[in-house]
């Protein structure tokens, strides 16, 4: 078996069931908010291209997906960050969702050290989304976590990466909007991420995953190739970015996404891919295409997750420690006790599951940045986001 297993952690959701386990809470309807599942209604025209090409069951998709779902992707793309050119052709690989292809990614553009050699390095957030670490670790690298704390507004703090790690790191994951923290890297930080990509010859794989959900209607979060254009780079050398369908148009079990940017890193992920048997079957191909050339369903979903965080934090503003992100549909809420017994106790209690902040991050010299807080995700239906913080108040006045 490959060694490099040993080095995994349980994951989140794995260590919440222990935690779970042998407690037998009050006999009212559960309520998860723990996992990021977007249970809004997937849109019926999504449905309905799904299953008119059925037919598509009895042929073998290609590992490239159709001409007409890159040409979709690329219409998109350009239209979402204003790009001038995107070449559907050469710059755009369509994927099994995001997590897949995070986890792919790494072990293609990894080049592993020879023996007796430091291992290279895969630079990501923390908290950050589990399967970046696996990912490393299984590609042969080391993850080297960078803190995003409420001190710098849960931003990574790349001014404080020791060069020596640059010198050593051969990939960058970053994650705007951030998981959980819904935090928006702005250009000034993108473009000194892509000037460090250009003096340390490192990768930037930028996860936009949860890019179309977010508050302000008129701002949008940037992308990292809107940002290469600002700065008159139009090959996007070194970028590559990462979205879903399964947030942007409450379809998960869709398994859709894609990759984009530089063409040559993108020939060489294809060829892995090839190899990889990863293609998307052709019916759920034709039903992206219907999803990515419709934005009123997406305008929809975000006005009512406003609506959910509008109600929601109302009611606990006063009870944790809650800021309102700016996109996302996370709320990274502060415990006044420790946030695994806080979890813990508020199962028992009350029938509601949340995540402990620990579990989504790792200790550094700067300690766990998980620690003390929680991340709701708020994916239910309204009603049962708004019965969930009314019982979450309850719980947080006992304490």
């Amino acid at each position: 078996m490959n060694t490099d297993l040993q080095h995994l952690q349980p994951y989140p959701f794995e260590k919440l069931a222990a935690l779970k386990a042998g407690i037998v809470p009050p006999a009212i309807p559960h309520i998860a908010l723990s996992i990021g599942e977007p249970k809004h209604a997937a849109p019926d025209f999504i449905r309905a291209a799904l299953t008119h090409n059925l037919q598509h069951l009895a042929t073998y998709p290609s590992t490239k997906g159709i001409p007409e779902l890159r040409g979709a992707i690329a219409d998109w793309a350009k239209r979402r960050f204003h790009l001038d050119r995107l070449d559907a052709e050469r710059e755009i690989l369509p994927v099994n969702g995001t997590r897949e292809a995070l986890f792919a990614f790494a072990q293609a553009a990894i080049e592993r050290a020879p023996h007796g050699k430091p291992k290279p390095l895969v630079v990501c957030p923390n908290p950050f989304y589990q399967i970046y670490e696996g990912a490393a670790y299984l590609a042969g690298a080391e993850p080297y976590f960078v803190d995003c704390t409420a001190a710098n507004n849960f931003i990574p703090d790349f001014d404080a990466v020791p060069a020596d790690v640059w010198q050593r790191c051969q990939l960058l994951f970053l994650c705007s909007p951030g998981n959980p923290t819904g935090a928006i890297l702005d250009a000034a930080v993108l473009q000194k991420i892509i000037a460090l990509a250009d003096r340390y010859d490192f990768i930037i794989a930028s996860d936009e995953c949860y890019s179309e959900i977010y508050g302000d209607e008129q701002h949008p979060p940037l992308g990292l190739l809107e940002v290469c254009q600002q700065i008159g780079r139009t090959d996007y050398r070194r970028c590559a970015v990462f979205h879903s369908l399964s947030k942007r148009s409450n379809v998960p079990g869709l398994r859709s996404g894609f990759v984009a940017g530089d063409a040559e890193i993108l020939q060489k992920f294809l060829l892995y891919r090839t190899y990889h048997g990863c293609a998307m079957p052709v019916q759920h191909q034709w039903a992206s295409i219907a999803a990515w050339n419709d934005e009123q369903h997406v305008r929809d979903n975000r006005t009512l997750y406003r609506k959910k965080f509008d109600a929601v934090i109302d009611i606990l503003g006063a009870s944790l420690d809650i800021q309102r992100p700016p996109a996302a549909f996370y709320l990274w809420a502060g415990t006044p006790i420790d946030d695994i017994e806080f979890a813990r106790r508020l199962f028992a209690q009350q029938n509601v599951t949340v995540l402990p902040g620990q579990y989504l991050a790792r200790a550094t010299p700067g300690g766990n940045p998980g620690v003390n807080r929680i991340r709701m995700a708020l994916v239910a239906d309204f009603d049962e986001c708004i019965a969930a913080a009314q019982r979450i108040k309850q719980f947080a006045a006992s304490l």
